[in-house]
């Protein structure tokens, strides 16, 4: 290799890595699918090796392209460091920062929380990916994310944002109709509302095998959102967070002596960690979390029984 690699072929090789497809690069780059596939083609002839391994399923990196990865990675974030230095950033925060949340909790908590967090840096864009799954941080989906599992591999600052708890929930209507819930023993035979269970985005999800039966499922949903309505129009129990139930009393708490406990992680990788944009929604979402413990956990709750 007589020279160096140019840093735009490896911003390409970046993009490639992440979306898998020379058309899902293209997209992320704004360019032709040919010019990626060119630019892919010089770059390993100039590297002497063979980046990825090409199939009609798309791009995988090979072991050298794999090593190349951390190498591509740290240069892109000295990159965007570079620029936000120079463009006055350790000031005030400025740029797009994508933030992959689940979908209830992003809408019923950080949605609002923004609303501050833009006022105080006007030329700061938030794209909110509130999801009914958790983002892909290795593929850089997005540049920040809350999640039930943490990334075990790979170069990311993790912290634990906080621990809360599933509650048994239920509307006046069910309740009504149903036998009276006293004891955890009750529950076997009432109806349940619940996650799809071959498509669980955790395995952190699966909170009602902790009931100590088999529960008789009765709606199963992909996303929260659609649960909550289903157990409000008196479909079956179902569990949530306190942040996640409505404050109109179409649901509410049963057998609150009940509960099963989780916690929410927050991740970013390495090099996007220290970009100022980053860190100021990274620093609110974190005080905000410490702030406000009821948002998560609640022992005052009182049951509402089912009538026999």
């Amino acid at each position: 290799m007589n020279t160096l690699p140019e840093w735009t072929d490896l911003r390409f090789f970046l993009e490639l890595a992440r979306a898998g497809t020379l058309s899902g690069a293209s997209r992320r780059l704004d360019v032709e699918h040919t010019t990626v596939a060119r630019r892919i083609d010089r770059l390993e002839t100039q590297l002497g090796a063979t980046l990825f391994d090409r199939s009609r399923e798309g791009y995988e990196l090979t072991e050298v392209g794999l090593a190349l990865l951390p190498h591509a990675e740290a240069m892109e974030g000295a990159a965007l460091a570079a620029a936000e230095q120079i463009g006055g950033a350790e000031v005030a925060a400025h740029g797009v920062v994508r933030l992959g949340v689940p979908e209830v909790f992003g809408v019923k908590v950080v949605a609002p929380l923004l609303v501050g967090l833009l006022d105080q840096h006007p030329d700061l864009q938030i794209d909110l990916l509130a999801l009914p799954r958790f983002a892909n941080l290795a593929n850089r989906e997005a540049d920040l994310g809350v999640m039930l599992d943490p990334p075990t591999t790979g170069r990311y600052v993790v912290t634990r944002l906080a621990s809360f708890r599933f509650y048994l929930y239920a509307s006046p209507a069910y309740l009504a109709r149903h036998p009276t819930i006293r004891t955890q023993a009750d529950l076997a035979r009432h109806d349940f509302v619940d996650y799809v269970q071959d498509r669980l985005a955790s395995r952190e999800l699966s909170y009602l095998n902790e009931l100590g039966f088999t529960p008789r499922r009765r709606m199963c949903c992909s996303g929260m959102t659609a649960q909550i309505e289903a157990a409000s129009l008196g479909m079956g129990l179902m569990m949530a967070p306190p942040y996640a139930v409505p404050d109109d009393g179409r649901l509410v708490p049963v057998l609150p002596g009940f509960s099963a406990e989780r916690s929410f992680w927050l991740a970013a990788p390495t090099d996007l960690y220290r970009l100022r944009r980053v860190k100021v929604v990274w620093d609110v979402l974190r005080e905000y979390a410490d702030s406000s413990p009821g948002l998560f956990v609640q022992d005052d709750m009182q049951p509402a029984l089912a009538q026999d």
